[in-house]
């Protein structure tokens, strides 16, 4: 069964933030297999137990890795990506030492990644006419809009 995001209700504030990472390995070697995999699984469980982070899903390829995780407003998807590569790669390393030769030493993880939010209900046109919906027309006044900026005509 697929875990599912829910609101976060902390003294201050409600949310519901989720992020789609992708986390190369280094050098993008091969070094996901069902063993290494299944410690990163372990690891990223025991983070969720410290931590107001939690993982809904987590995909692996050869070289790279897909998490879809949940946070709360006071942790910095860029903290989050820093804590989780930290720790993973120093207990991956330690319990699988293949995996060391593989990547000629201590680094596990590329320093580059990929994020994104992801929204559980809404998109942009969603979240447009809700906003737009909670005043009467005559209310409500536009005050701005990005325009999608055209590259080539």
């Amino acid at each position: 069964m697929e875990k599912q995001s829910q609101h976060v209700n902390k003294r201050h504030n409600v949310s519901l933030l989720m992020y789609h990472f992708v986390c190369p390995a280094k050098y993008r070697k091969v070094v996901f297999d069902d063993k290494v995999d299944k410690t990163l699984q372990e690891v990223c469980l025991e983070i969720e137990k410290r931590y107001e982070i939690w993982f809904l899903e987590i995909w692996t390829d050869k070289n790279h890795i897909h998490f879809l995780i949940q946070s709360v407003p006071d942790i910095s998807p860029k903290d989050i990506i820093q804590m989780i590569k930290s720790i993973t790669a120093r207990e991956v390393l330690k319990r699988n030492p293949e995996v060391k030769k593989i990547l000629w030493g201590w680094k596990f993880w590329s320093s580059w990644y990929y994020v994104n939010t992801v929204w559980r209900y809404w998109n942009e046109e969603v979240i447009r006419k809700y906003v737009k919906n909670q005043w009467n027309e005559k209310e409500y006044k536009k005050i701005y809009t990005k325009e999608q900026m055209i590259l080539f005509e």
